[in-house]
């Protein structure tokens, strides 16, 4: 399989003025394809070092995509870094400004003049017409390897990768593998208790598993090399079946499973409304549960709980109130050494109690109680 490297341009990513999402879909779409992705980097708007990190980046890969800088404006480098990279000079294509002119009558707007730098780029490279923009992509190579430049505006990089780069992979590598991956969320169990369990799994080469860990959950990662998609959902689901044999009891869902969702649809498979006394954590439990579609007036949203507080009593009332069948109360109390939960579930199946404390950072300690609660009250429905 091709090994491959993005390199995302633009001075406005390194600021944090806007975030690089174009690496995401590159890096999903490769993976489909079956290529393997070395590096990803991101740098700014200085040709010169552009030019130097093309020139590194194709020494270690098989080819490189750029996405951004092909704008018409003077700080768009990547046309004269590509350049730069390759030795190459640049040249004009009255083609290409033909299609930009075209684009812009399409949008009943007139170009500027240096709009006609998008119509050069390297000698000898391959255009792609832009049919959703006005910046046309290229192909160039160096020492035989292919540089792929792209625009960096999600939708026009979106429809030349889609629509020609990855016509041009599969014919210039003769891709024939896929890669495949399934994320394995899990509540309740810390990344290094999931880690000692698995741990002899995590050292497999084909399919690969791999841990990130989040507050209050962790995520599993499966990642397969095969011939095809089947093979490699069977290589997948072969280490999923022993994972879910080792922690089975702490995973709650796959890939685009999100937690509340999970809970949500329990309940109503169940037939279950929830109450919630939502104490000290800003409503956040609340908040995030109705985002999921929760009927947010079965909440009661205490800002600053009372130690004295009788919990049970106050749970009771909340489902005697609002007619549910099952309620939780989620008690937080913020500190700076130790953040504490007290937790209440109850259900037509019975009661639940337990106290937890978090010691990570303060500022995750709402995060870290919401997704405690989440769990507790998955558990018990």
């Amino acid at each position: 399989m091709p090994v491959a490297e993005i390199l995302a341009i633009g001075t406005e990513l390194l600021l944090g003025e806007i975030q690089d999402t174009n690496t995401r879909v590159i890096a999903r779409l490769l993976r489909d394809a079956g290529v393997d992705l070395f590096r990803t980097s991101m740098i700014g708007d200085n040709a010169e070092r552009i030019a130097q990190a093309i020139q590194d980046a194709i020494n270690r890969s098989d080819f490189v995509i750029t996405t951004g800088g092909l704008g018409p404006t003077i700080d768009d480098p990547t046309r004269q870094a590509v350049a730069l990279a390759a030795g190459m000079e640049l040249e004009y294509h009255p083609e290409l400004w033909d299609q930009i002119l075209e684009r812009f009558r399409r949008y009943s707007r007139e170009p500027s003049e240096n709009n006609r730098r998008q119509a050069y780029i390297p000698h000898g490279a391959r255009a792609i017409e832009n049919q959703v923009g006005t910046a046309p992509s290229f192909i160039t190579t160096i020492h035989g390897k292919p540089i792929i430049s792209l625009p960096g505006v999600p939708r026009e990089m979106e429809w030349a990768l889609q629509n020609h780069v990855l016509p041009f992979l599969r014919e210039h590598f003769q891709l024939q593998g896929i890669i495949k991956a399934r994320i394995i969320h899990l509540a309740g169990i810390g990344e290094s208790l999931v880690d000692e369990q698995i741990s002899d799994l995590e050292q497999l080469t084909n399919p690969t598993v791999g841990l990130a860990a989040h507050t209050g959950q962790v995520d599993i990662r499966i990642t397969a090399k095969a011939t095809s998609a089947e093979l490699a959902d069977q290589m997948i689901a072969e280490v999923e079946a022993e994972i879910r044999r080792r922690v089975g009891s702490h995973i709650y869902g796959v890939d685009q499973d999100f937690l509340p969702n999970v809970i949500l649809q329990t309940a109503s498979q169940k037939n279950l409304s929830i109450a919630l006394v939502d104490c000290g954590g800003g409503g956040e439990l609340t908040h995030l549960l109705a985002s999921f579609g929760y009927d947010a007036t079965l909440a009661n949203i205490i800002d600053y709980p009372d130690p004295e507080l009788d919990l049970e009593i106050l749970l009771y009332n909340q489902m005697q109130k609002s007619g549910a069948s099952a309620g939780m109360c989620s008690s937080y109390h913020p500190g700076q050494e130790k953040q504490t939960l007290h937790l209440l579930v109850i259900t037509p199946s019975g009661r639940y109690s337990t106290t937890l404390s978090y010691g990570g950072p303060p500022a995750n300690g709402v995060l870290w109680s919401v997704n405690s609660a989440l769990d507790a009250l998955r558990r018990r429905l």
